[in-house]
C-alpha cells in the first residue's frame, strides 16, 4: 500500500500539480500586492479619495466610524472587501485567460509546423516493408 501511495503522489501529473498550487498561491498574494498597493489607490485617487477597504453599511447599532467598530457594534455587510476581492479576482482571471491564450496558440502553430522529412534511408526502408506487406497479402 506504501508503494502504490509513493508511486501515485510521485507520478508527473502530482508533481505538476502540487507546483502548480504553489505557484497559484505566491500569484494570488502578488495580486493582492497589486490591487491593495496600486490599483485600489489609483481608482480612490480618481474617485476623489475613496477608500474601499473602509466601506461598509452597519445593519445594527449605532454608526461607527470605522470598520472593525462597526463589527464589533453588530451585524455589518463590509461591501469594500467585497469589491477588493471581486477586482482580485477579475485580475487573476483576465491573467488566466491570458496565458491559456498563449498556450493555446502555441499549440495550434507546433501542430501547423509540417512534419520533419524523414533521412532518405528511412523512406526507403518505409517502401520496401510497404512493398513486402503488399506481396504478402497476394
Amino acid at each position: 500500500m506504501l508503494q502504490e501511495f509513493k508511486e501515485f503522489a510521485l507520478k508527473g501529473n502530482m508533481v505538476d500539480l502540487a507546483v502548480g498550487v504553489i505557484i497559484g498561491a505566491a500569484f494570488g498574494g502578488l495580486v493582492n500586492s497589486i490591487v491593495k498597493d496600486i490599483i485600489t489607490p489609483i481608482i480612490g485617487l480618481i474617485t476623489g479619495g475613496i477608500d474601499f477597504s473602509n466601506m461598509f453599511v452597519q445593519l445594527s447599532g449605532q454608526p461607527q466610524p470605522t470598520l472593525n467598530a462597526a463589527r464589533e457594534a453588530g451585524a455589518t455587510i463590509a461591501y469594500g472587501n467585497f469589491l477588493t476581492l471581486l477586482i482580485n479576482f477579475l485580475i487573476i482571471a483576465w491573467v488566466l485567460f491570458m496565458v491559456i491564450k498563449l498556450m493555446n496558440s502555441l499549440k495550434r502553430k507546433q501542430e501547423e509546423a509540417p512534419a520533419p522529412e524523414l533521412p532518405r534511408d528511412q523512406v526507403l526502408l518505409t517502401e520496401i516493408r510497404d512493398l513486402l506487406a503488399k506481396q504478402q497479402k497476394a
